[in-house]
């Protein structure tokens, strides 16, 4: 994060805001506010989270049963294999043409593929579907972005080197353009797709930003690359290597800092990405210090690390120490769980009719930055905290044996889903719907 000539304080703030205690701090600020009745926007029902434990419960036990440790983390990879493994095959392709396979190289084209994937993941819309001719599958959503792009990934769209298709870089990814990326995502007028121009723009952008951080990525600008900057912060613990969270979090929020568009917050003229101010955090000021209204959240970023963690572990063997400062992700699944079984209720007409626009619904339509989208996606981190406290008491499992990255792929992520389809089975959409500009959720 490049603060330039900001005076101590100011400086100090920009730091704090890009970390990731920052998240769970701020959050928390705002729930303390929803348990005064506080909020501005949104009522705030504790009671009701029993109901949501127990609709996790229910798909945990249909899933799994009691084999908890079978539930995978959090992350992309499901979404890549959607219908089909996808992953795993081309792995194996890749050792079969590499003899003895190279776990580092390995495991630098899945950070490509991952990282890519993830920042293509934000919200498609109801409308758009993509349809895979390799498994015969149609997929809309987060599994169609993560096919479309495992596909995309395959066939060199994001490579500069013809000789390597199977690789990201910095090169490849500064000829993308909207209409190249319409072409191979299938979007057309009757298959549109929501943030199409942000989506492409945030590649172009990430181009930029792999040049310009080659401690980071190399020289060639290659999201893998950030496994030899990783290995030097590391530490060896016998075979394997120790690896220190917050040395991942630091590449993801300081290197790929440039991507962001340049309409978002910004402090003392550093643009903070996905961190926002909270009126209501303003209005119950006690003593205000400038800044002190900003909620961070970095929803992509940390999307972005759960799901590289997962290959990493799984194809070098490394580990992570400080994985209990990860937050849950405030997005619409997650966020839309605790509104439909009612742990978060809006108060009456705070949200103006111009918000809603079809006379017969009753799901307002916010841009990202609206207020009332702000006290959901804060309130939404704190109550995965407790929801899965909540899961883990009755189902008498620790941390250990139940991690927040398990809860949100086999509960919370997966329960909005469900939820919101049982709600409205025509959409499928949450209960809150976002503008999406393709790059915030």
């Amino acid at each position: 994060m490049l603060l330039g000539a900001q005076s101590p304080s100011r400086a100090q703030m920009i730091e704090y805001l890009c970390t990731l205690l920052s998240i769970r701090e701020r959050c928390g600020r705002v729930h303390d506010l929803a348990k005064q009745g506080k909020l501005q926007y949104f009522e705030y029902h504790p009671e009701k989270e029993e109901d949501v434990t127990n609709y996790c419960i229910r798909i945990i036990q249909r899933d799994f049963g009691d084999d908890f440790s079978a539930i995978p983390p959090h992350g992309r990879w499901r979404h890549l294999d959607a219908g089909v493994p996808r992953v795993a095959p081309l792995i194996t392709q890749w050792d079969a043409l590499e003899a003895p396979p190279d776990l580092k190289e390995k495991t630098k084209r899945l950070i490509d593929l991952f990282l890519v994937s993830v920042l293509l993941d934000a919200g498609a819309g109801n409308d758009w579907v993509y349809h895979d001719e390799a498994s015969g599958g149609s997929f809309s959503r987060s599994e169609g972005l993560g096919v479309a792009s495992f596909n995309m990934f395959k066939e060199g769209f994001f490579s500069g080197d013809a000789h390597q298709p199977h690789r990201v870089d910095a090169k490849g990814l500064e000829l993308i353009t909207a209409e190249k990326t319409a072409q191979v995502m299938q979007v057309s007028s009757d298959n549109p797709m929501v943030g199409l121009e942000g989506r492409a723009s945030l590649l172009v952008n990430l181009s930029r930003a792999l040049k310009g951080n080659a401690p980071f990525f190399g020289a060639e600008g290659r999201p893998g690359n950030m496994i030899d900057y990783l290995e030097s912060e590391s530490i060896a613990d016998g075979p394997s290597r120790r690896v220190p969270l917050a040395a991942l979090w630091h590449v993801l929020v300081s290197g790929l800092a440039p991507i962001w568009p340049k309409d978002r917050t910004t402090f003392g003229g550093v643009p903070l990405g996905d961190v926002w101010p909270c009126d209501a955090l303003k209005a119950h000021a006690h003593a205000p210090v400038e800044g002190d209204e900003l909620v961070p959240f970095h929803k992509l970023t940390g999307w972005t690390t759960y799901s590289l963690i997962e290959p990493i572990e799984k194809i070098l063997g490394w580990r992570f120490d400080g994985l209990e400062d990860m937050t849950g992700l405030p997005e619409y699944r997650n966020g839309g769980l605790l509104v439909d079984l009612g742990v978060l209720s809006l108060k009456p007409s705070t949200v103006t009719a111009a918000y809603y626009p079809f006379a017969d619904s009753s799901i307002p339509r916010l841009p990202p930055s609206h207020p009332a989208v702000i006290e959901w996606r804060a309130m939404t981190v704190i109550e995965l905290d407790r929801i899965a406290d909540q899961i883990r008491a009755k189902l008498k499992l620790s941390r250990e044996q139940l991690t927040l990255a398990q809860v949100l792929e086999s509960a919370t992520w997966k329960g909005g889903r469900e939820i919101a389809k049982e709600r409205r089975p025509e959409s499928g959409g949450p209960p809150i719907e976002i503008v999406s500009d393709g790059t915030v959720f």
